[in-house]
Parts: C-alpha cells; sequence; structure tokens
C-alpha cells in the first residue's frame, strides 16, 4: 500500500524546489528538524499551504499546487475520454453521453464542466474545512493534463467549487484553447 502523504511531501518538495529551493522547500514541506513530519494530516495539509501562501504569489501558488497533481489513474480516465470523444462531434454531444454524465461531465453554454458530488482528494478525507482553494488546485492541474492530451491542445481549467470550501460540489470549467472536434 502506498502512503499517500509521503507522496505529497515528494511532490510538493520537488515541485516548490524547482519553483524556488531546496531550502525554500525544506521550510515548506518539513520544516526545521523535520518538525512538520510531525503534524497529522489535516494540519500538515493546512500549514503547508499556509507556509506556500506566506512565500509565493497568488499565480506561483496556483502553478505550484497545479504542478503537484499525482497522475493517479490518468491512464484510465484518459482511454474513457478518448473513448468518449470518439462518439461525439462537439463539446456537447460530447458531454451528454451516458459515460460522460456518469463520469461528472456536462455542458453549460458550450463550455465543459466537471464535476464531483465528494471530493476526490485522499488527502483530505480528514479535513473538515480549508480556508483557501490553494490545496485544491492540484485537481485543476490532474484535469489540465487529462484534457490537454485527450484533446491534443492546451485547455484552461478553472476552480469553480469546492467541497472543502464548504460548496455542495467540486465543479471546474475546462476551455480548449483550440477547436477540438473539425
Amino acid at each position: 500500500m502506498f502512503d499517500m502523504r509521503k507522496i505529497q511531501e515528494q511532490v510538493i518538495f520537488n515541485v516548490v524546489k524547482n519553483k524556488s529551493s531546496e531550502e525554500i522547500a525544506n521550510d515548506i514541506v518539513f520544516g526545521e528538524n523535520n518538525a512538520f513530519c510531525r503534524e497529522d494530516n489535516p494540519a500538515w495539509v493546512k500549514n503547508t499551504m499556509k507556509r506556500i501562501e506566506q512565500k509565493f504569489d497568488s499565480e506561483t501558488i496556483k502553478q505550484i499546487r497545479m504542478d503537484c497533481q499525482c497522475g493517479y489513474a490518468m491512464d484510465e480516465k484518459l482511454s474513457l475520454v478518448k473513448k468518449l470523444m470518439e462518439s461525439a462531434s462537439d463539446m456537447e454531444s460530447f458531454a451528454n453521453q451516458e459515460d460522460a454524465r456518469k463520469a461528472g461531465l456536462s455542458c453549460v453554454n458550450g463550455e465543459l464542466h466537471l464535476q464531483f458530488p465528494f471530493c476526490p482528494c485522499p488527502m483530505l478525507e480528514e479535513v473538515d474545512k480549508l480556508e483557501t482553494d490553494t490545496w485544491c488546485q492540484c485537481t485543476t492541474g490532474y484535469s489540465k493534463v487529462l484534457f490537454e492530451k485527450a484533446f491534443n491542445c492546451e485547455v484552461n481549467v478553472e476552480l469553480l467549487k469546492s467541497i472543502k470550501m464548504g460548496d455542495e460540489i467540486c465543479l471546474m470549467k475546462i476551455l480548449p484553447k483550440n477547436k477540438v472536434w473539425n
């Protein structure tokens, strides 16, 4: 069994190190003498995000978290999205398929939306509520990678709602920068 906390520590450490330095990454993720390793998961999640927010501007914070996506089950999801694309001629027909709706996809005014009725992040299982959407930006990064691979073009992903921020659902808007279907 894999340890999601250890995976997240390493991913965040590497991404922060690439954006700044090893010293800053260590200070954010582990602390002096590994002090932060003794925090339970909910405290570590919240405090790590506060530490990131204190060191970086909002755009860098978003990019750091988007780059932290784990890629868990990406191949399976990519296969589903590509299969759905084969049967579609536009965004609406893509999102209106039964399997697309089951996966949380919908088309609203020509824009692709992805929603979850639960928080999909295992690290947030024990977290009651987040003060900011910083942690949740990793799911926008995951969706960005997924849909860029499937649509074969750059996409923008915007987090609209987050259960851990008090919303009833997690909701993202996915906007391809190029035309996906001819």
